[in-house]
């Protein structure tokens, strides 16, 4: 493996970490320079982020850029992976052939044409569709001339549905007269809490009920602070059913790691609903991978970094709880403070870090020369800083004694928070460690996307997994 191909490769799984939130045109170049110098690689990559990774930009390019490939099997897998996509993603990928790589090739409509006919096929699955993705389902059939049957142009575009329809259903419900008519027609078509929500001008508690129990545990996870401004913590047994959904999550395979943990951190939640879904991400997250390797996690605590002590504990909190081997963390200015939880969960990792503040200049290496001299060895490093080291020990000369002294050579993995430089993985880089980096953008949900990293004993064991992922073959042509 050539050193550039080494560092693509790394990199392209480094920007899996990076959340573009919305903007597929930031990722977009990396993606296509991988295509271009290893399309191998990269097909076999797009499968295994589809089954492993979190971050939905990065979902959308890979199947774009698949569907828009060279290659007649990586087209043939992104035909097959389009299928799997709610409405919304569908079209933004067919935006993203358009804008970003200038084309839609005729298996790629074919695709989207497969798709809108599968969903015409069963009206259920339709209607469905067609009040959540409205928007969206439209843009597909305009924009690709696709004729829709005569029920789809009914809905989307006559807004006459038919009696048997969802959307008819809606316009009955904006019309009942009483809380329990409302109640029962979300029960009887399991209307969609957003959509009946925007059809009723008063949400009371038999409504409330229904709509919980028409909902799927990660419905419910995005919509709590919603239901929460609607009075539903307050309701003894509309409170009940959200406990009782809540429950479920924890095993729930369509919950993102760190959803919960987002959720609780925009509405403001009792105690209980608060531990609640701070358990539903540590089941989530022990889902992604079990660490077997004794691990170091440092974080820099010194001036302007308050956002890499926030990142620090998820981390901690996220390691903590998969990890079968030691961990030792530390936050670190000139002077290291060792940092110790008495549990694995969030709350436990607040606490441990609740006096740890922003403050002094950065000596990354004291961390690890304490635990140099106490002889605590590991075999990876996860250090969260910005790089902006400028104090001795310097982390570079401190690594090489560690590696001399305690006869390990631990990999690095660096997450970049705020203002980030290259000065320390240029230092490494430089005594030929394995170091690799990560851009943490803001978004929590990325960060689960470390564990495959932590998780493999080495890099090529993790990409030997991506490379012996089969990509799907189509059947029907």
């Amino acid at each position: 493996m050539q050193a550039t191909e080494r560092d693509l490769r790394l990199d392209i799984l480094n920007s899996l970490l990076t959340t573009p939130h919305r903007q597929l045109e930031l990722v977009a170049k990396l993606h296509e320079e991988i295509v271009q110098r290893d399309p191998l690689f990269y097909g076999h990559l797009a499968v295994w982020y589809q089954r492993q990774g979190d971050v939905r930009d990065h979902k959308e390019v890979f199947v774009g850029n698949l569907l828009t490939s060279k290659l007649e099997e990586h087209r043939d897998a992104g035909f097959i992976l389009v299928q799997e996509f709610p409405p919304y993603q569908v079209a933004r990928i067919v935006d993203f052939m358009k804008q970003q790589r200038g084309k839609l090739p005729r298996s790629a409509r074919t695709a989207v044409r497969r798709y809108l006919k599968e969903r015409e096929r069963k009206p259920e699955f339709f209607d469905r569709a067609a009040l959540r993705a409205r928007k969206a389902m439209k843009h597909l059939y305009a924009t690709l001339h696709i004729k829709p049957c005569d029920r789809a142009d009914a809905v989307l575009f006559k807004d006459n549905p038919p009696e048997d329809s969802l959307a008819y259903a809606l316009k009955l419900l904006a019309n009942a007269p009483s809380p329990l008519e409302q109640a029962q027609l979300i029960v009887e078509h399991q209307i969609p809490y957003t959509i009946a929500v925007g059809a009723i001008k008063q949400i009371t508690p038999t409504v409330l009920v229904a709509l919980i129990n028409s909902m799927s545990p990660a419905e419910l996870i995005n919509n709590l602070k919603s239901l929460q401004t609607r009075g539903a913590m307050a309701h003894p047994e509309v409170k009940a059913l959200i406990d009782e959904k809540l429950e479920k999550a924890q095993t729930d395979t369509r919950i993102s790691a760190f959803k919960a943990r987002v959720a609780a951190d925009a509405a403001e939640l009792d105690e209980q609903t608060a531990a609640k879904l701070e358990r539903i991400t540590d089941e989530q997250v022990k889902k992604r991978g079990k660490i077997a390797q004794p691990t170091a996690l440092l974080v820099d605590k010194s001036g302007s970094m308050e956002n890499a002590i926030e990142v620090g504990k998820r981390l901690a909190a996220m390691i903590s709880g998969i990890t079968e081997a030691d961990l030792f963390v530390y936050a670190f200015d000139t002077v290291p403070y060792p940092v110790k939880a008495s549990g694995s969960e969030l709350s436990d990792w607040e606490r441990a870090f609740q006096h740890i503040q922003a403050g002094g200049g950065t000596s990354i290496g004291c961390a690890l020369e304490v635990m140099r001299l106490r002889k605590q060895l590991v075999e990876q490093i996860v250090v969260v800083t910005d790089e902006g080291e400028n104090t001795a020990p310097y982390f570079a000369e401190t690594y090489e004694a560690y590696k001399r002294d305690l006869k390990v050579d631990p990999t690095v993995a660096i997450v970049k928070v705020g203002h980030s430089y290259d000065w320390l993985e240029r230092k490494l880089k430089e005594k030929q460690a394995q170091v690799d980096t990560f851009t943490f953008a803001g978004d929590y949900y990325s960060l689960p996307n470390l564990i495959p990293l932590l998780s493999r004993p080495s890099r090529l064991e993790l990409l030997m997994e991506i490379l012996e992922t089969p990509l799907p073959v189509r059947n029907d042509k």
